[in-house]
C-alpha cells in the first residue's frame, strides 16, 4: 500500500504493474473497496498497464489531513479527489474505470477536464453525473422501491443504523444488488475492513442527503458544483458496461447515456452481471479498458 497527499487527504493507494505503462485509474464505489480490482489489476498488469487504485474518502486508510475539513461525500468532492490525486501522482492522461462513487468521479473528471483522459469505462450508470437541481423530482416507483437505502440515510434512524450495522447493512446491500453473485464471507469480510474508516458513516450519510438536496456541499467545491449543474456532455472516448442482473440499475431499453457521451460511445450489456462489475466480471472490464487503449 502506498500513500500520497493531496490539499485535503492523504490517499492509500495501490500502484500495480510496470511504471511506464498506461496508467488506468480504477476506482471502487460504496458499499465496495479496492478489492473489487483485484482480479482486473493483476491482469491489466500483465498486458502491461499501470493499474492505480485508491481508497476513496472515508474508506480503508485514506484519511483527512486536518480535523477542521469538512467530511463531503458529494459529487464534486470525489471529482476534485481524483483530478488532484493525478496531479499528485504527475499522472498527465490515463484511462479512467469505475462504477457507483467512483464511476461518478471518473464520469466527472471527464467532463470537465477532458484532456487528462485517454478514454472512460462508466459501470452500472453510464452518465453518472447528479442532476441535484432535480432530485426533488420524483421517480418511477419501481426506481424510488430500489432507492430505499438513500431515504433511509437521510434519517437519524439511517444513520444510526449505518453506525451500528454496517457490516451487515453493507452484505445485505451486496446480496440486493447483485443477486447472481455467489460471493463467500471471505470476500465480504476482506473489504469490511474499509467500512471501519472513522469517516466513512459521515461521508456516505453526507453523500446521500447532499444529493437529494438535503444538505449544503462544501464551499470548497462550489464552483465544480455549478459546473455539474449544466449536465456537462463527456467528449472522451466511453464504454458503458450495464450487468443484466443488477439489482439496482438494471439497463432500460432506451439508451438514456447516450445523449450525454459526444466522442467515440459503446453501450454493453454484460450477461449475468449485477452492480459490482468489476469483481463479478472481470473479464468484460478488461476488455473494455483495452478496447480504448
Amino acid at each position: 500500500m502506498k500513500h500520497i497527499e493531496t490539499s485535503q487527504l492523504n490517499i492509500a493507494y495501490r500502484d500495480i504493474g510496470p511504471s511506464d505503462g498506461k496508467p488506468v485509474f480504477l476506482l471502487h464505489g460504496f458499499p465496495y473497496d479496492i478489492h473489487a480490482y483485484d482480479v482486473v489489476s493483476a491482469r491489466l498488469s500483465k498486458e502491461g498497464y499501470r493499474c492505480i487504485i485508491p481508497f476513496l474518502r472515508g474508506y480503508g486508510a485514506t484519511s483527512f489531513k486536518s480535523p477542521d475539513t469538512p467530511r463531503s461525500g458529494q459529487q464534486s468532492a470525489l471529482g476534485a479527489d481524483l483530478l488532484s490525486f493525478m496531479d499528485a501522482l504527475d499522472v498527465q492522461e490515463a484511462i479512467l474505470g469505475g462504477y457507483d462513487w467512483g464511476g461518478r468521479a471518473a464520469c466527472i473528471v471527464a467532463a470537465l477536464w477532458p484532456e487528462r483522459v485517454i478514454g472512460l469505462v462508466s459501470c452500472g450508470v453510464g452518465y453518472n453525473i447528479q442532476n441535484i437541481a432535480k432530485a426533488g423530482n420524483p421517480a418511477p416507483p419501481l426506481e424510488e422501491y430500489r432507492y430505499w437505502y438513500q431515504y433511509y440515510f437521510n434519517t437519524e434512524r439511517g444513520r444510526a443504523g449505518l453506525t451500528q450495522n454496517r457490516n451487515e447493512l453493507c452484505n445485505f446491500i451486496w446480496k440486493l444488488w447483485s443477486p447472481t453473485w455467489e460471493f463467500d464471507e471471505a470476500v465480504f469480510n476482506q473489504t469490511a475492513i474499509a467500512f471501519e474508516n472513522p469517516d466513512f458513516v459521515e461521508i456516505v450519510i453526507h453523500s446521500y442527503r447532499h444529493r437529494l438536496g438535503g444538505v449544503s456541499g462544501d464551499p470548497t467545491f462550489d464552483a465544480i458544483e455549478a459546473q455539474l449543474a449544466s449536465q456537462p456532455d463527456i467528449v472522451v472516448p466511453g464504454i458503458v458496461l450495464l450487468g443484466d442482473a443488477s439489482g439496482i440499475a438494471p439497463p432500460t431499453a432506451i439508451d438514456n447515456d447516450a445523449p450525454h457521451f459526444t466522442g467515440q460511445y459503446e453501450r454493453r450489456i454484460v450477461s449475468g452481471a449485477g452492480h459490482n462489475l468489476p469483481q463479478e466480471k472481470p473479464d468484460s472490464f478488461i476488455d473494455a479498458v483495452i478496447a480504448l487503449s
